[in-house]
């Protein structure tokens, strides 16, 4: 007896259906799980985990912060680049800020919790406090002193022509001194907390200022990845750091550039992507090589 069209449809539907779930959803995994676990492809299919002494300290592939309960970076270890992710470097919270090249101008509210830094200021920020604590200066283009964005809001009589009536620093909230004191002839204002100068008809104007054009603090050690858990840095950023942490271990730091140059991997198939810097790894080498003072 032949069965009715429609359900030889439902039949053989039924059939594909069957067939693909044992291969895709079983035959399939399994089979990959089997080639991961082949000699020189396991540690990666595990996750490129790092031990030392029996303890797995972290991973090869994801970022950590080496800061102290106080979240200071810590000066015998080369720093990480910043980190976007949860509280830093959570690989369950992977993210990046989602801030651009125009974020330049900082919320400043009347309620402290309702503030938020641009991507200026988070920059200058970190340029600043990079910097400091490794010798060099850390100055940038369009940045102030005090380590945020160099940003007035430009009023002008007719709009976005016509003399300047009124020039606000909008990222140096009272009590703060502005970081030039006027503007065109016309004396430059710290911001107040909750006002908008930009929807009040302010023109945003960054100010480069005398900063080098080439800044010391390489672009990695001020910027989030776009995955907030990258676990290398530059080679310029590493060489920034070798100094400090050859002072901090006594060691020389030809030798310590050693190191970096040891843990530094090329370009991908010689040509994709920039040379980075095994963070992680470096920092292990160097507890071994190196014991801290």
């Amino acid at each position: 007896m032949r069965l009715p069209t429609w359900i030889a449809q439902h039949l053989a539907a039924l059939r594909a259906v069957l067939v693909f779930t044992v291969l895709l959803g079983l035959v399939y995994p399994l089979a990959l799980v089997a080639l991961g676990q082949l000699p020189g492809l396991n540690h990666k299919a595990d996750g490129s985990l790092i031990t030392v002494g029996g303890d797995t300290v972290g991973s090869a592939l994801i970022g950590q912060s080496f800061t102290d309960a106080d979240g200071n970076p810590i000066s015998r270890y080369f720093q990480s680049r910043p980190s976007a992710a949860g509280d830093g470097y959570d690989p369950t919270s992977t993210s990046a800020s989602n801030l651009g090249p125009e974020s330049v101008v900082d919320t400043i509210a009347t309620d402290p919790e309702d503030s938020s830094e641009s991507l200026l200021t988070q920059v200058c920020g970190r340029s600043r406090e990079v910097g400091e604590f490794n010798g060099v200066d850390g100055r940038r283009p369009f940045c102030t002193d005090d380590g945020v964005g160099a940003v007035l809001a430009v009023f002008r009589a007719d709009g976005l022509t016509g003399p300047v009536t009124r020039v606000v620093s909008v990222n140096q909230a009272t009590p703060a001194t502005p970081f030039v004191t006027e503007y065109e002839g016309v004396a430059v204002e710290p911001a107040q907390p909750g006002e908008d100068y930009v929807a009040a008809g302010g023109v945003v104007t960054p100010i480069r200022g005398d900063a080098p054009a080439e800044p010391a603090v390489p672009a990695d050690a001020v910027t989030a990845s776009g995955s907030g858990l990258d676990p290398q840095i530059s080679p310029a950023y590493a060489e920034l750091q070798v100094n400090r942490v050859a002072r901090e271990r006594g060691a020389d730091p030809a030798a310590v550039r050693k190191l970096v140059k040891e843990h530094t991997d090329g370009r991908g198939l010689g040509f994709m992507g920039e040379p980075g810097v095994n963070v992680l790894e470096l920092n292990i080498a160097l507890d071994k090589q190196f014991a801290a003072r």
